[in-house]
């Protein structure tokens, strides 16, 4: 599949790249990145980042970096950047593209409701990981990338239909992605000469939909939850990474939209 936002050498970051929708990110992109591509894969498990990089096209340079996105500052991610690109003897001015994937993300707290979340720490420890980082990451990438040409970068942000839409119990998460996801869209605004999209992968079958499953505290949405699971009507991750991959194909989109896995364009 030729995806414009992936063709020439192209220096890929993925966070959350060790499981799940990141997992298969970085393999169906990393399978259509052409020769002098490098990937950079970040996630807290090292081993399990290692067996992702084993499904990547030899064509593609692959670094595996553990690292706690919760704790991780902005010099940090400079530092894991640079380190990664100097391994393989490149610098960021050798790419024709730039593609990151914001994809780290947690479910956080599913008993309570609103009014039992009066915890600050618990709040902070959430936005780090879910909010903050992104945005970190995010200047840095740009900043280390300004040689590039303007055309050459693509922010793709995975976000949830429950950025936009609430859910009982959930309010961790939906106001995690939906601050994440304005986020984007103001930078988009800013910055119109990238291309930034801000997907919605859909109900798909990875650990987080079994927390929900296993955890949520309204009975009602755990069940609706679990009936998908047992109708098999949710996705699996290479379903939604191949569409989010035609939507890139396509783009039909405005920068900074919101487009969901079932939306038709």
């Amino acid at each position: 599949m030729a995806v414009t936002a992936l063709s020439g050498k192209v220096f890929l970051l993925i966070t959350g790249a060790s499981r799940g929708i990141g997992r298969q990110i970085a393999i169906s992109f990393g399978s259509v990145l052409e020769k002098g591509s490098h990937a950079l894969l970040l996630a807290t498990n090292l081993n399990a980042l290692e067996e992702t990089a084993k499904n990547i096209s030899s064509n593609v340079t692959v670094d595996t970096v553990s690292v706690d996105l919760s704790k991780a500052t902005k010099d940090e991610l400079h530092d894991i950047i640079m380190q990664s690109l100097s391994k393989k003897d490149k610098l960021p001015i050798d790419f024709d593209r730039m593609v990151v994937v914001h994809n780290v993300g947690t479910m956080g707290d599913l008993s309570q409701l609103t009014t039992d979340m009066t915890n600050i720490n618990t709040w902070r420890n959430y936005y780090d990981l879910n909010v903050f980082i992104p945005a970190i990451l995010n200047g840095v990438v740009m900043k280390l990338f300004t040689e590039l040409a303007n055309a050459s970068k693509t922010v793709i942000n995975i976000t949830s239909l429950l950025g936009i839409q609430p859910l009982k119990s959930t309010a961790y998460y939906c106001t995690g992605k939906a601050a994440r996801e304005m986020f984007f869209k103001v930078f988009a605004l800013e910055y119109p000469e990238v291309n930034v999209l801000n997907y919605s992968p859909g109900p798909v079958e990875t650990d987080m939909l079994l927390e929900v499953c296993n955890d949520h505290g309204d009975q009602e949405t755990k069940a609706s939850f679990n009936d998908m699971l047992k109708k098999k009507t949710v996705l699996t991750c290479e379903q939604t990474v191949n569409r989010l991959l035609n939507v890139l194909k396509d783009h039909k989109y405005t920068s900074g939209d919101h487009v969901d896995y079932y939306d038709e364009l």
